[in-house]
């Protein structure tokens, strides 16, 4: 990843675009760094993504890189999500749990057929994935907040 300082702006820029750029220069295959400065082309790297509440912040990638310590870096902007994207989540989060309870009740669906007894066990079983959307972490469930098939 490369950027072209132009006028002191950095964009975007690739060594393909360099070659094109200059097409009567004899560019070596790997170019050193310093000639890549001499055409105003400078290595670019991304950060690491920051910490961030997944329910209620998005993280977005900068579109212009800043110069960190000699590095043109581009870095990350955390913004709080609004209401309705919240609550989106949410639904999103909930309509998984639902999908994953869905598929262990259908595991199960054979042993309630009207020749077959339930043991207790499975019967409570069953009942508590009916009730996991009652759960106190509903819908932010930990893996030990799910009943264990007996």
């Amino acid at each position: 990843m490369y950027i072209k300082l132009t006028n002191g702006t950095p964009t975007e820029y690739t060594i393909g675009q360099l070659r094109r750029d200059n097409p009567n220069v004899s560019f070596p295959k790997k170019i050193p760094t310093e000639i890549l400065a001499a055409f105003d082309v400078y290595p670019a790297v991304v950060a690491d993504v920051p910490d961030y509440i997944e329910r209620t912040q998005a993280v977005t990638q900068d579109a212009t890189p800043t110069q960190i310590d000699g590095v043109w870096t581009y870095g990350w902007t955390v913004s709080d999500k609004s209401s309705d994207e919240v609550q989106e989540y949410d639904d999103f989060k909930a309509s998984n749990v639902r999908i994953k309870r869905d598929n262990l009740l259908a595991e199960t669906d054979y042993l309630a057929l009207s020749d077959n007894t339930l043991s207790a066990a499975m019967t409570t079983y069953r009942q508590a994935l009916r009730d996991i959307t009652s759960h106190a972490n509903f819908p932010y469930l930990e893996e030990a907040d799910w009943p264990v098939k007996p």
